[in-house]
């Protein structure tokens, strides 16, 4: 069996909906600000009924108002990820809950410890070469300084495959290295998916390495699963409803079906800058 596809998919867990219950429900305190962040994002401390954790709590009234994504709020658009990762049975997306804190309504998210990758554990790498190494996948050619290029690539890793195929449904405008949590336990997080799901071409994504290459088995298998659970009046439809915008929604079916007619990784557009910057 390909690399691709041994990592079996991550299901709900009764620990997954106690951390839910846990994020919708308790008690918030303020620990401190992430400031490298665009907009208000609050690093908080939560407990509810003897079980406490850390969060990542962004109120809707600290976000930054963007032409291109005018219905709806950064808040709604980050859960309503967490709904499209938890119907995949992937995992790659936090806990997220929208629920009223300190600030007002506003997203809140588990907080994600990621563990050092070591000397040779990263995700992304520049490399003096013109091709990537076995292993690895490019993505560009970037300046590093003095007229010199490198060439930007990322690991052939199963999880981040899985990964690109989320953000072409999901239709991630800002996928960065920085966004990229793996963790102690081997798991891999993706996090910030506050410019997402647009009704026109926007992914942007440090993820091309697979772009025109076949999809798994397993990513066919999830989204004709997500297809059947996006059709009108499924729970998932519903939910999403209460989310995003009906075009919106209409889009993210047409995406879906997409992704199962042409049965490949998305290539870059052409119309839309296709790596976010800064791209960490």
């Amino acid at each position: 069996m390909p690399a691709s596809e041994r990592i079996p998919p991550r299901s709900v867990t009764p620990a997954d909906t106690e951390l839910l219950t846990v994020l919708a429900k308790g008690h918030l305190t303020a620990r401190g600000r992430v400031g490298e962040a665009s907009n208000a994002v609050l690093y908080c401390g939560i407990e509810y009924d003897g079980v406490s954790a850390s969060c990542v709590y962004k109120p809707v009234a600290g976000e930054r108002p963007l032409w291109d994504f005018p219905d709806g709020t950064l808040a709604q658009r980050e859960v309503a990820a967490y709904e499209i990762s938890r119907a995949t049975g992937w995992g790659l997306v936090p806990p997220t809950v929208l629920r009223d804190g300190p600030y007002g309504e506003g997203m809140c998210q588990l907080w994600i410890e990621a563990a050092d990758p070591g000397p040779d554990g990263g995700l992304l790498a520049l490399v003096e070469d013109e091709e990537p190494a076995e292993g690895w996948k490019a993505i560009a050619f970037a300046e590093v300084g003095e007229g010199r290029t490198a060439l930007l690539v990322h690991a052939d890793d199963p999880r981040l495959r899985r990964l690109a195929v989320l953000d072409a449904v999901i239709n991630n405008a800002d996928r960065k290295g920085g966004h990229l949590l793996p963790t102690a336990d081997g798991k891999l997080y993706g996090i910030d998916h506050g410019v997402t799901f647009n009704t026109q071409d926007k992914l942007r994504t440090l993820l091309w390495g697979w772009a025109g290459e076949p999809l798994t088995a397993e990513a066919a298998e999830m989204l004709a699963g997500l297809a059947r659970e996006l059709a009108p009046e499924r729970p998932l439809a519903t939910r999403m409803a209460e989310l995003i915008t009906p075009a919106e929604l209409d889009a993210l079916r047409g995406r879906v079906a997409t992704l199962r007619t042409t049965a490949r990784h998305p290539a870059p557009s052409g119309e839309w800058p296709a790596i976010p910057w800064p791209p960490v």
